[in-house]
C-alpha cells in the first residue's frame, strides 16, 4: 500500500456497497481525501437493512457470510479484526436442503458428520468428498492468493510459476457439471454441490470447474452469521472509513462528469458540484457508462446486451407472528427440478414453471431482528433478468412458494403475517440502476472470467476506475470487497505517476 503523501488529492467514490466502502477505506489510508456518493437514503447498496415500525429488521440483499478469510484480510489491512466491530456465529447446520415432503438434508459444520451424511446417501462418497474438497481447497488457495487480486488489465499478470504449474488443476476448461459427476452419482449430492452455481450466473454445464472453490468455502470454511445482519459489516466498514476522514453524501445521484484533457475534472450530483483528481465508480457499471456518454464509455450498448448476466430475484420480506419450527437459518427448497429452473433462467429466459426457492430465517439465530415469539422470514426465487415484472406475477409466485412452504413446515404462515413486502426486477433497476434488473452482477462464465470481464479501468479516462460485481473479480460480497482494493491500487498507481 502506498505511503501517505504530502499533496492531498481528492477522490470521489460512487456507490456505498461493499466495493465502494472498501475502495474508500483503502484510498483514505493511502492519504487521499475521499467523498462517497450514494443515490439512496442509506448506505450499503444491496446490503442495506430495512427496519419496520412493528419491530422487524430485514437484510435486503446478501445473507450468506462465506469466505471469512476475505473479511479478516480486509480488516487486518487497517490493523483491525472483524470482532472489533461485530460478532460472528458459526451456523450448525450451515444450511438445509428440502428435497420433498419429510425429506430434509441438514449440512453439518463438522467434517466427520459431513462424511457420514455423504456415506449414508451414496456408498463410498465420503472418500470422494475428501478428494473433491482437497482439489477445491487448492483452487481456493490459488484463486485467492494469485488470481482475484489482479486487475485483469494484461495477460502478463498471469505470468506466475504457481499458476502455470497448476493450470490444469484449476480446471478452467472443464465444466462444473462434468466435474461434480466425476465424483458423485446421487441426485441429492449433485444438487448440494451445484447449488452455489445457481447464483454465479450460468448453468453448471457453462461454469468452469474452477468454481468448486465455492464448495470448499461453504463446506469446509463454514457458514457464518454477523449478529444484527449484514448491515453490521456495512456499518463496520463505514465506521472504519469515517475514522480515516471519509465523507458520505446520501440521496445524491450522479448527473454528469466534466472531462478535461482525458481526465475527469468535475462531478455533478443531485445537489453538489465538486472537482476531483480521480473517480472510482462502484455503482452499476452500465449505468455509469450511460452517464459518461458515448465519447468516454468503454463499451457500446451492443456489447452490454451480449453479456451473460447473473440472475435477478423475486424477494419477499415477511414478518410472522409465530415460530416456524421446521425451518433453519438457511433452507433451500429443491423439491422441484433444479435443471429445469436453471434452464428457465439461463437458456430460455422466462418466469419459472416450477421454481426452486430459498428461505432465510435470521430470527433462528438473532433474537433482535424480530419481536419476541415472531419470525423474520426472507424468501428468494432466482429469476432471469429483464423479465416482465408486475404485482400480479409477484403475487402468483408468492402463493406458489407459500403453498409448498406451509406444506413442508405444517404451519399456517399466510394467516399469521403482520409485515409483507415484495422486491423484484423493477426495484433493482429503480434502487440500484441495475442493468436489466440483475441482482448478482455478471455471470461467471469462461468468456467472462478474469481479463475477459469489463475493464476495471476506463480506457479513455486515465483517472477513472470501476469496482463491483460487473468487473473483476466478480459477483458476491467477498469479491466486491476485493474489487474495491484492486480498483484503488490501479487508480493510485496512475495518480502517483502524475505527481
Amino acid at each position: 500500500m502506498p505511503t501517505k503523501q504530502t499533496y492531498q488529492q481528492k477522490i470521489a467514490v460512487i456507490g456505498s456497497g461493499f466495493a465502494g466502502l472498501s475502495a474508500a477505506c483503502y484510498l483514505a489510508k493511502a492519504g487521499y481525501e475521499v467523498d462517497v456518493y450514494e443515490k439512496n437514503e442509506d448506505i450499503g447498496g444491496r446490503a442495506r437493512q430495512m427496519s419496520t415500525e412493528n419491530g422487524y429488521k430485514f437484510d435486503m440483499g446478501p445473507s450468506w457470510y462465506w469466505m471469512p478469510d476475505v473479511f479478516e484480510r480486509f480488516f487486518a489491512d487497517f490493523g483491525k479484526k472483524p470482532s472489533d466491530f461485530y460478532e460472528l456465529t458459526l451456523l450448525d447446520p450451515g444450511f438445509s436442503i428440502v428435497f420433498g415432503e419429510n425429506d430434509l438434508m441438514e449440512i453439518p459444520n463438522d467434517q466427520l458428520a459431513l462424511d457420514e451424511l455423504f456415506e449414508s446417501i451414496e456408498k463410498g462418497s465420503a472418500v470422494k468428498l475428501k478428494q473433491f474438497l482437497e482439489e477445491a481447497a487448492y483452487k481456493y488457495k490459488v484463486g485467492m492468493d494469485k488470481l482475484v487480486y489482479k486487475p485483469g488489465l494484461s495477460i502478463a499478470e498471469f505470468i506466475d510459476l504457481d499458476i502455470f504449474k497448476g493450470i490444469f488443476k484449476l480446471q478452467l476448461l472443464t465444466s462444473f457439471h462434468n466435474h461434480v459427476r466425476k465424483f458423485f452419482k446421487h441426485p441429492k449430492l449433485i444438487a448440494l454441490m451445484e447449488f452455489p452455481i445457481l447464483f454465479l450466473g450460468a448453468t453448471a454445464a457453462d461454469t468452469p470447474a474452477l468454481y468448486s472453490l465455492m464448495n470448499y468455502a461453504g463446506l469446509s470454511l463454514g457458514t457464518w452469521y454477523p449478529k444484527g445482519g449484514f448491515v453490521a459489516v456495512i456499518n463496520a466498514m463505514k465506521d472504519l472509513a469515517v475514522q480515516q476522514g471519509v465523507k458520505f453524501y446520501t440521496n445524491e445521484s450522479i448527473q454528469s462528469f466534466v472531462i478535461d484533457d482525458h481526465e475527469v475534472a468535475q462531478l455533478k450530483s443531485t445537489t453538489r458540484t465538486e472537482d476531483y483528481d480521480g473517480v472510482i465508480a462502484a455503482a452499476d457499471y452500465h449505468h455509469i457508462e450511460e452517464v459518461l456518454g458515448d465519447d468516454y464509455r468503454n463499451y457500446k450498448e451492443k456489447y452490454w446486451d451480449k453479456r451473460v448476466m447473473a440472475p435477478s430475484s423475486l424477494l419477499f420480506y415477511l414478518g410472522v407472528t409465530k415460530k416456524i419450527e421446521k425451518l433453519h437459518h438457511h433452507t433451500l427448497f429443491f423439491d422441484e427440478d433444479l435443471a429445469l429452473h436453471a434452464e428457465e433462467i439461463y437458456t430460455t429466459p422466462k418466469w419459472p414453471s416450477k421454481p426452486l426457492f430459498y428461505t432465510c430465517c435470521t430470527s433462528k439465530t438473532d433474537q433482535d431482528v424480530a419481536p419476541a415469539g415472531h419470525e423474520n422470514l426472507f424468501i428468494l426465487i432466482p429469476l432471469a433478468p429483464n423479465l416482465e415484472d408486475t404485482e400480479a406475477l409477484r403475487e402468483k409466485y408468492y402463493h406458489i412458494v407459500m403453498d409448498r412452504l406451509e406444506k413442508f413446515t405444517e404451519t399456517d404462515i399466510r394467516n399469521n403475517i403482520d409485515y409483507k413486502k415484495s422486491y423484484c426486477i423493477t426495484d433493482f433497476v429503480n434502487d440500484y440502476n441495475a442493468y436489466k434488473g440483475n441482482a448478482y452482477g455478471l455471470a461467471n462464465t469462461l468468456p467472462q472470467t478474469a481479463n475477459l470481464k469489463p475493464s476495471i479501468q476506463n480506457k479513455k479516462l486515465a483517472n477513472f476506475c470501476y469496482a463491483g460485481q460487473l468487473t473483476v473479480p466478480g459477483p458476491g460480497v467477498p469479491p466486491s470487497i476485493i474489487s474495491g482494493k484492486v480498483a484503488t491500487d490501479v487508480l493510485i498507481k496512475h495518480l502517483e505517476k502524475q505527481i
